[in-house]
């Protein structure tokens, strides 16, 4: 099974999206620089653990039914329709499932965070953690969120968790990649460790 720690933030004006670098298969290391933060509409990113090939096809499936659906409607698609379809399409492959979780996040008046497991269930929240990190990434943030915090405070604080979870989980590692959503749209952003 593959491993990973991937981790959402809301703070006072957007939501960060974050997640380590490296690549394994039980105890193999694939890579040393994979990429888990994706960008799923102009408003919307998403964040996964889990199966890369999963993780990656969902991404370009929901990404074009969302422009479909955004050129049909003329406007933006919301970050809630955005983890609806999502939870459809996983909910349609049950009985083979995607093995992959992901932590959608964007904006809709306020930040907002979504946190899909493989069947499809939807579970907004003001941050999460997935993966088999996320024990220790969501203790780091529990300590320390506050839902008025900035985006720097937000931002070192996915560094801390994840930087928590590299030093005891064996399966995430190697650097972060982090994705901002605010009212000027999405940043990435990458470091190494």
């Amino acid at each position: 099974m593959p491993g990973a720690t991937a981790v959402g933030i809301t703070y006072k004006d957007g939501v960060i999206l974050g997640a380590e670098k490296r690549l394994t298969l039980g105890n193999y290391v694939i890579s040393k620089t994979g990429k888990k933060v994706f960008r799923v509409t102009d408003t919307v990113g998403a964040v996964c653990a889990g199966m890369v090939a999963d993780m990656q096809n969902l991404i370009r499936q929901v990404s074009t039914y969302a422009k479909l659906k955004e050129l049909e409607s003329r406007r933006p698609l919301k970050p809630n329709s955005v983890a609806k379809l999502m939870s459809v399409i996983l909910f349609e492959q049950r009985y083979a499932p995607l093995l992959t979780q992901v932590i959608l996040g964007g904006l809709n008046g306020q930040p907002k965070v979504f946190v899909l497991d493989p069947l499809g269930s939807v579970i907004p929240d003001e941050y999460a953690a997935v993966g088999t990190g996320a024990e220790m990434a969501i203790g780091v943030v529990e300590s320390d969120y506050s839902p008025g915090m900035s985006h720097k405070d937000a931002r070192d604080l996915m560094i801390t968790s994840i930087k928590a979870a590299i030093q005891r989980d064996a399966m995430s590692g190697n650097g972060i990649d982090l994705l901002t959503v605010d009212a000027s749209g999405l940043k990435e952003e990458s470091m190494n460790l």
